[in-house]
């Protein structure tokens, strides 16, 4: 299996397909890499993509919390190093989005970015829940999602609520995650020159929109898309549109 290492902290990784570019997904508080296979098969064809598992969730070491985004940043930086990419089209989600920004800030490595339904405000300890606890794991689920979608799809919350209880993180790594956002202070925006799509959907109570358009606003090269009445993970419910932007933001900063 392959891992990536920043000092003691090993990384567990994916790489996916092959292409003249790569994608590789940040993911949000505490999730496993279940929240990736919505956008994952999209790129899978065109690009090459990698997945991994934050500190703390999966295969990765969990050192003790709490952590900071520039952690998490210099891990992403490490699974780069280790997948020899030199530069890479990030697509963060969540936390995911904020770390995302924090490399393109500092790093020349991030030719462009996707952040989903991510801001730089937010409350994700909210959706924690014990994996054992089906009931508890349902419930949070629902609250990531628009009514419309429970109604119309309760087979994909079962599913979800599955593989949350087999992938995500512990009570005690989701906390350490959540500490990286209490306090980070972003960079300077219009230092952040990177293509930024900022996608949300208008109905996310864990990342409020307007937080999500501020971003997209304050970015040199940000481009705001919104999906009415969506929740937080907007990937999921309107997957075919969202894959759709992904994939054409790609393609338009794309060597290939």
């Amino acid at each position: 299996m392959p891992f990536a290492h920043n000092g003691d902290v090993s990384l567990y990784y994916q790489a996916t397909g092959a292409g003249d570019d790569t994608v590789v997904f940040v993911g949000d508080v505490g999730f496993g890499s279940w929240q990736w296979g919505w956008q994952h098969r999209a790129v899978v064809g065109p690009f090459e993509s990698i997945v991994f598992d934050h500190r703390g969730v999966g295969r990765s070491d969990a050192p003790p919390g709490p952590y900071s985004v520039a952690d998490l940043a210099a891990d992403l930086e490490a699974v780069l190093a280790a997948a020899d990419v030199s530069r890479a089209h990030l697509v963060g989600a969540g936390l995911g989005g904020v770390v995302s920004l924090a490399l393109a800030h500092d790093s020349g490595r991030v030719r462009s970015l996707t952040a989903v339904g991510s801001g730089l405000t937010g409350a994700p300890m909210d959706a924690f829940a014990a994996p054992d606890d089906r009931a508890a794991l349902r419930a949070s689920t629902e609250r990531l999602l628009s009514e419309a979608f429970r109604a119309e799809q309760p087979e994909v919350i079962e599913q979800i609520g599955t593989w949350r209880a087999q992938e995500d993180a512990p009570e005690r790594v989701w906390r350490a995650q959540t500490a990286a956002l209490e306090g980070y202070e972003p960079p300077p925006l219009y230092e952040v020159t990177t293509p930024t799509l900022v996608v949300h959907g208008t109905a996310d109570a864990q990342w409020p929109v307007d937080g999500a358009r501020s971003l997209a606003e304050d970015l040199p090269r940000g481009e705001f898309v919104a999906y009415e009445e969506a929740g937080h993970l907007v990937g999921v419910e309107r997957s075919r549109l969202v894959n759709d932007r992904l994939v054409g933001h790609v393609e338009a900063h794309s060597d290939s």
